[in-house]
């Protein structure tokens, strides 16, 4: 399954070397991935159609949904793996990824069936019932979740298991390669093949294409190196030896919750932001996603270093595991509190890459930023814990987390704020909530710090929270 290179790259005496040279790859890929999912906002923006933008923005919660599945059984399989080559158990490794991409495969497959059994009363619920954008939005949410879903959830799970061999180059080109086709292919349907009105489709197309580049990238990567495939996928291991499973479900289901609940949370602030205009929902659109590079730089980080923090708890290096976490989370805040910072002094700017022609639409916008990137900082801290305890199995304290910072706290603000507030409340609540969730996941690090590793040392084996 792995071989002594990937293993040295756990066990680099320098934890920041380790880190990152798991970690760059990961968050250039990151970068890529925020640059690309402009791009669609950016060259449709450039039709000077504020209904066709809104109809982009309003489809990327069921979009993104397909991140929440790869992120269940990728960082799931990902840690059970990263876990069991610490401890020197690689068949329990070879399992878990064998149950994390069929599993993987099979969800995405049915959900992707779904929503295109649903694609219009799914587009009325996000917020696209407004005449001039559901016919968009329906077209874009077709061709991106029901006919490219499948490449799309696979490619995102192929990357997570790359990164638990230390494998994090390959992970993050073929990430990358699919956010670079995807810049490059969006002007060719949107301007040149398709005609003018039809940008949405084209969009979408180049999405879908650009996804099934990045997946093939990453199947030759886990297939090509070496004498013979340094991870395959028996279909007779899926079922794995008794635990593998939920294992995997333990470690991934924070990452799958978190995604599901941070779409719903934005489809929430879109469809009451919808009451307000088409003009609101475009503005808050862009907001979020320019707001979305700090988020994605986070993710980057701690994606990178999950693989490390996992192999070192499995091997029971806990002083090294400990570095390992506080490296990670100074990192994260950094570059948190740094893209707070650009987005305060250039949000005018910023937006007026996306919005054309649409002073009003602008406007909102940077105010909108300017209150969202507040919760920066804040959100990169609690994430960072969230992802240590995926990556020591402790998925129940994970799972809360993500539960407060998404969905249990910022949904009741959202309608609380916004009825005393309209529009500026409504997207307050984000920050306020980053806040609140920063604040506990310190308190929960804390006692868990204090308790897990005196259990561990005291209770061999136990690689699961029971």
């Amino acid at each position: 399954m792995v071989t002594a290179k990937d293993r040295a790259v756990f066990e680099q005496p320098r934890v920041f070397s380790a880190l990152l040279r798991l970690a760059l790859p990961t968050v250039a890929g990151q970068i890529i991935l925020v640059i690309y999912n402009m791009a669609d906002t950016f060259f449709v923006g450039l039709a000077g159609n504020t209904a066709m933008l809104t109809a982009v923005t309003v489809c990327m919660p069921a979009f993104m949904l397909l991140s929440a599945i790869a992120n269940l059984f990728g960082v799931g399989g990902g840690s059970v793996m990263a876990r069991s080559l610490g401890s020197g158990d690689s068949e329990r490794g070879k399992d878990a990824a064998s149950f994390a991409f069929w599993g993987c495969l099979a969800v995405c497959l049915g959900y992707s069936g779904l929503m295109w059994l649903l694609r219009h009363p799914a587009v009325d619920l996000l917020g696209g019932s407004h005449g001039a954008v559901h016919g968009c939005a329906v077209e874009y949410l077709t061709v991106t979740v029901c006919l490219g879903g499948a490449f799309t959830g696979m490619s995102v799970l192929l990357s997570h298991l790359l990164r638990a061999q230390g494998r994090s180059m390959a992970a993050g080109i073929g990430i990358s390669l699919g956010g670079l086709m995807n810049i490059a292919l969006d002007p060719l349907f949107m301007f040149r093949l398709l005609p003018p009105g039809r940008e949405a489709l084209g969009a979408a197309i180049a999405t879908a294409l650009s996804n099934t580049i990045s997946l093939l990238f990453l199947i030759l990567a886990v297939c090509l190196p070496g004498d013979k495939p340094r991870l395959h996928f028996p279909i007779r291991r899926a079922s794995g030896r008794a635990g593998v499973a939920r294992a995997v479900i333990i470690s991934g289901a924070p990452a799958c919750v978190m995604t599901l609940l941070e779409n719903a949370s934005y489809a929430v602030l879109d469809k009451l932001m919808s009451f307000h205009g088409v003009q609101a929902q475009a503005a808050v659109g862009v907001a979020k996603k320019v707001n979305m590079l700090a988020h994605c730089l986070v993710r980057g980080i701690a994606q990178g270093a999950l693989p490390l923090i996992a192999y070192n708890y499995g091997a029971r290096e806990y002083r090294r595991m400990s570095r390992v976490f506080q490296l990670t989370c100074a990192l994260s805040v950094g570059a948190a509190t740094l893209c707070m910072a650009v987005d305060l002094l250039f949000a005018r700017e910023l937006v007026g890459i996306f919005i054309h022609g649409d002073l009003t639409a602008a406007a909102l916008s940077a105010r909108f930023l300017c209150i969202l990137c507040l919760g920066g900082p804040c959100s990169a801290l609690a994430y960072t814990v969230i992802s240590f305890f995926q990556a020591v199995g402790k998925g129940s304290a994970a799972v809360v987390l993500a539960v407060l910072r998404k969905g249990l706290v910022d949904v009741p603000l959202m309608f609380l704020l916004g009825a005393l507030l309209p529009m500026t409340g409504l997207v307050a609540a984000t920050p306020l909530t980053d806040a609140v969730c920063s604040a506990a996941a310190g308190i929960m690090f804390i006692r868990a710090l204090k308790t897990m590793l005196p259990e561990e040392e005291t209770a061999p084996g136990r690689e699961e929270e029971k």
